[in-house]
């Protein structure tokens, strides 16, 4: 759509969150060219839902002028990391005309397990979400998507750390864009309140 509305899909938050707005412009053009590039599936085009936290949470620090057109792509959790992980392969098309393709969330997202005494408190994480971090942060460096698709596999740390699989998704998205000349690099790499991560990767 031209002008994607910015969505607020969450509840419990301080109102200051609810009062942001991220009027960013569409693409169509954009949208459609990607509906174009995805093979695996069939991409439907929305024009009701806009931009939710997903997107203008990250955006907003990144182009704080709101003057770069924006699309966000939906997932379907409800298929395998595998199957992410190969769809996202078809979008290198865009990557390589310059479309820049962020995929946000957090690594380790646990927020019934927060603990909200230590908010305030720099880089706390329980044992399990720092172990689970770490050998995704390990994976990263070495280019290992396989370890990175099946993180089912992991034991008790992954699945505190990824209870629900929509935060973590997007990493593979990532992973699946990156080429084998490049590399990956490591930023904001912090545990928040124990059972969330920061962790931001760079492809370069």
């Amino acid at each position: 759509m031209e002008q994607p509305p910015t969505i607020h899909d969450f509840g419990g938050f301080p109102k200051a969150l609810y009062d942001v707005q991220y009027p960013a412009p569409g693409s169509p053009a954009l949208a459609k060219e990607t509906q174009s590039v995805v093979k695996k599936t069939e991409v439907g085009l929305d024009e009701k839902w806009g931009l939710d936290h997903g997107a203008w949470s990250v955006l907003k620090h990144l182009y704080p002028k709101v003057d770069v057109p924006i699309i966000q792509m939906s997932l379907d959790y409800y298929q395998s990391p595998q199957y992410h992980f190969e769809l996202a392969t078809e979008l290198k098309s865009l990557r390589k005309k310059g479309v820049l393709i962020v995929g946000s969330g957090n690594m380790v997202h646990n927020l019934r397990m927060l603990a909200w005494d230590k908010l305030h408190s720099d880089n706390f994480g329980f044992d399990w979400a720092l172990e689970a971090s770490e050998k995704m942060k390990k994976y990263i460096i070495h280019g290992d998507a396989k370890n990175l698709v099946n993180y089912r596999c992991h034991g008790k740390a992954f699945e505190l750390a990824i209870p629900t699989p929509e935060h973590y998704l997007p990493l593979l998205y990532v992973m699946a864009l990156k080429d084998e000349n490049e590399e990956a690099a490591l930023f904001n790499d912090k545990a928040v309140a124990g059972s969330l991560t920061m962790t931001s990767v760079k492809i370069e």
